[in-house]
């Protein structure tokens, strides 16, 4: 009789094994999406650089350094990655649920019971008594249906989605940094022109002061020339305004406060990186964002399991094991042991359209999370190809501008002569100067703007090169990441649509 109770439980043990390996809900597929087969803009000369360092391309040591500062730095990639460990934490946290639970406690109590109560005090005992419990209790309910396996699906989708995460902002700083670094040079060779460009006008001033005391020219020549230094002047110091608020800028990519930037390379002498290979398919494996955003998916698909296994009962068993005395010196001794085991099962009957809601807010989560990775592939190939076009035509706007300025240099160069030959008016010289000095700035410019695309082309791209850039994020003197546990290596999912 007494091995009732154990027969009992043994064959609910082996109902819920028989059942464990249900799950509910979709496993998840990779939704089919519409990839062409090229890029809308092909760029002929491109080469199979994308999983390159490609910075390193620049030929700038000086680059290469601030790219590694920041990597190393920078207070967004740090904060991305203690993300992935707090999505590591709620990971070990959700899937603890899969295991029986136990904990251990000592009780100490003291305690007067009534006199006056139905069943009176036997004579002489006394109203006051101590009582000391030690133990050992435990809870585990069987995931059945599956809703904690599904929950657990879904904390290490979100971990991945956080790695992910964290390998975007390291694709977006690297860029970021890139981009800063060429910008800030671009306005140095701005500043430089126009102090050239003022010099120049400076001399001429000088100029036409002498000739003016010797009657050689007019006031109006003389007011000319220096309306023309002063409105190059006027350039200047926007030039060295924008210069330190780029400075600052590339500083906080960096990590730091605000401070100089070191220089190297002047912005013509930058190497400009090729133009790297890829198809779109390519795409849906290499971009961080994207990855992402399908991780972000599977999370989703599997909650929907785990919704659905609310509509079903749940099975939880719970036991104790002890002793119970009122003296300490006996707690430990064979007539204070105590056990007791217990099962449970308990089934949803009615709730108001609860579970009925929570499964409506999975199914539309899911939907959402599906739209989401949709859009996202179709922005991944629109700035593929705007990166492209961008790179081509800046390519060819820069070989235009180049011969522009030359053609203004000698146009220059012929005015000055033609003015000091008499044949024509200072203005002639003027126009020339006006031309050249703007010619000069944007095409300076468009070198910057011809770099920048290359940049966000590679960017666009993404590629292996996250991977070399994510191991600069750590000093070699600091510890690795932390990974999740082996043993939860996540099954093949694929969601139905």
């Amino acid at each position: 009789m007494r091995a009732a109770p154990y027969a009992r439980l043994s064959m609910m043990l082996v109902l819920a094994g028989s059942l464990y390996g249900c799950l509910l809900g979709p496993d998840y597929e990779r939704p089919k999406v519409a990839v062409p087969a090229t890029f809308r803009f092909d760029y002929g000369d491109a080469a199979d650089v994308v999983n390159t360092a490609w910075w390193e391309q620049f030929q700038d040591p000086v680059l290469d350094d601030l790219i590694k500062t920041a990597l190393e730095n920078n207070l967004n990639v740090k904060q991305a990655a203690a993300r992935v460990n707090e999505f590591l934490g709620q990971f070990v946290s959700t899937r603890s649920a899969l295991f029986p639970q136990a904990s251990v406690g000592l009780n100490a109590t003291r305690e007067r019971a009534t006199q006056n109560g139905p069943v009176p005090l036997p004579t002489g005992a006394s109203p006051v008594f101590n009582e000391f419990q030690a133990g050992i209790s435990g809870f585990w309910t069987i995931d059945l249906f599956g809703q904690v396996r599904r929950e657990t699906e879904a904390a290490r989708a979100n971990v991945s989605a956080a790695e992910e995460a964290r390998r975007a902002t390291i694709l977006t700083l690297v860029a970021q940094v890139a981009s800063s670094y060429i910008v800030l040079r671009s306005l140095d060779s701005q500043l430089e022109i126009a102090q050239r460009t003022l010099g120049s006008r400076a001399d001429s001033v000088h100029v036409f002061t002498l000739r003016l005391q010797y009657g050689q020219t007019s006031e109006m020549e003389l007011a000319q020339s220096q309306s023309d230094y002063e409105a190059t002047a006027a350039n200047i110091p926007l030039l060295e305004q924008q210069i330190a608020q780029q400075e600052d800028a590339l500083s906080v990519l960096l990590g730091s406060n605000p401070m100089p930037i070191l220089r190297g390379r002047a912005l013509g002498a930058l190497a400009t990186p090729a133009v790297p290979a890829g198809v779109p398919s390519d795409l849906l494996n290499r971009r961080p964002d994207l990855l992402q955003a399908e991780q972000n998916l599977i999370a989703q698909n599997a909650l929907i399991g785990a919704a659905r296994a609310l509509y079903f009962p749940q099975i939880s068993l719970t036991g104790f094991f002890g002793s119970t005395s009122t003296q300490f010196s006996s707690l430990f001794t064979g007539p204070a042991r105590v056990w007791s085991f217990a099962g449970a099962v308990t089934a949803p009957i009615f709730t108001a359209g609860n579970i009925y809601g929570q499964n409506k807010q999975a199914d539309a989560r899911q939907q959402e999370a599906l739209f989401a990775y949709q859009s996202a592939i179709q922005v991944a190939f629109q700035q593929v190809d705007d990166s492209l076009i961008a790179v081509q035509k800046s390519r060819e706007q820069l070989i235009v501008q180049g011969r522009q300025v030359e053609a203004l240099r000698k146009y220059l160069r012929l005015a000055s002569a033609r003015y000091e030959g008499g044949y024509t008016s200072y203005l002639e010289v003027l126009d020339a100067e006006r031309n050249l000095f703007n010619a000069e700035i944007q095409f300076t410019q468009t070198q910057a703007a011809t770099l920048t695309n290359v940049v966000n082309l590679y960017m666009a791209m993404g590629g292996g090169w996250v991977v070399q850039a994510e191991q600069m994020t750590v000093p070699a003197s600091a510890p690795a990441q932390s990974q999740p546990p082996a043993a939860s290596a996540q099954p093949v999912a694929q969601v139905s649509q």
